[in-house]
């Protein structure tokens, strides 16, 4: 086996290509897995472009090795892994949390002070390559019924399932999500798996189409928006102005769920809050919703399938981080490394 692979290297802000670097070892405890696919996310972007915030706080410098939403096998196990993990396929969590501290013990890991996130924080190289190392406990195993399209759709369906759950609505009920990205498609198909029935509010008329095509046909701009009663918000939108919005629409009683992150400080006025007696919740991280999701799509109850525009190679990487697009219409684009 050859000592070196090909991976995507981003070396400064619009500044990258597909480099020959070091094959990983597995380290005592952790797992090599050949990447079989990758997706692209807007956090990825962010990294590109230099504006994302790890970069300015000190938890992420360049050069770095970004992707985080993967599914593999594993080729190679560390001093102190089953065996068995050979030859499994699977997918993992990103947030990898010391295991030591108190946010870790109780369970909220994907909230260590000292994380890394795979692809993103703390050096830990993410998964646009032909090759990943990760821990073994952050692995979950994918059944047949979930192959590598599916498998690299579980890290953003398990932020999409926890805001889904965090919006408490179902048969009967009416929610409403705030942008038409991947979040908060994948977060609309949890709502309507729910029983819940499911409006999206966007800017663009093609993104608005594209749900429409997934068989929400309440899709919105704000100026057509219409004067319904909504038991839940979800903010998975970008824009500062949203929060506020989503706590004007809500019915009293109702739930917000921020999932989104806009660029600048977004003001929410507290007040409106009390008065309604609405519940705000906010989601970080896919890591308590990672096991539900590969159950999820393992049974049919959600198909995300429809989400990925195409699949391209490593050396593609560049140019979809830029904001080329390819394919079919929906906002995933998926990495093949071994193209």
């Amino acid at each position: 086996m050859s000592s070196t692979m090909r991976a995507f290297v981003l070396t400064g802000p619009r500044e990258g290509a597909v480099q020959e670097v070091p094959v990983p070892e597995a380290a005592p405890g952790e797992v090599v897995v050949d990447v079989e696919r990758a997706g692209v996310c807007g956090t990825d972007v962010e990294f590109f472009t230099g504006a994302m915030t790890y970069l300015h706080q000190g938890h992420a410098a360049y050069p770095m090795r970004l992707g985080h939403e993967w599914a593999g096998t594993v080729s190679a196990v560390g001093d102190g892994v089953d065996p068995g993990w050979l030859g499994r396929r699977v997918m993992g969590d990103t947030m990898l949390g010391d295991r030591t501290c108190r946010r870790c013990r109780k369970g909220h890991q994907h909230t260590c002070e000292q994380r890394q996130e795979v692809g993103i924080r703390g050096g830990r190289h993410g998964a646009l390559a032909e090759r990943l190392a990760v821990p073994a406990w952050s692995l979950h195993a994918l059944p047949d019924a979930v192959d590598a399209v599916l498998g690299a759709l579980v890290e953003p369906g398990g932020n999409a399932l926890r805001a889904a759950r965090a919006a408490g609505v179902g048969a009967g009920d009416r929610a409403l999500v705030l942008g038409p990205g991947t979040i908060g498609l994948l977060t609309a198909l949890f709502l309507r798996a729910a029983g819940a029935e499911v409006h999206l509010m966007g800017l663009d008329d093609g993104s608005l189409a594209f749900a429409g095509g997934l068989g929400f046909p309440g899709a919105w701009t704000r100026e057509t928006l219409p004067d319904l009663p909504f038991d839940a918000v979800v903010d998975a939108g970008g824009a500062a102005d949203l929060p506020a919005l989503a706590v004007d629409l809500v019915e009293p009683a109702g739930r917000v769920v921020y999932i989104g992150l806009s660029g600048r400080p977004s003001l929410l006025d507290s007040r409106e809050l009390v008065l309604k007696d609405v519940t705000a919740v906010g989601v970080l991280s896919a890591s308590p919703g990672l096991a539900d999701t590969i159950t999820a799509y393992g049974s049919g109850a959600v198909d995300p399938r429809p989400l990925v525009a195409a699949t391209v190679g490593l050396d593609q990487v560049g140019a979809v981080l830029a904001g080329e697009r390819a394919g079919g219409p929906g906002p995933k684009i998926h990495i093949d490394p071994r193209r």
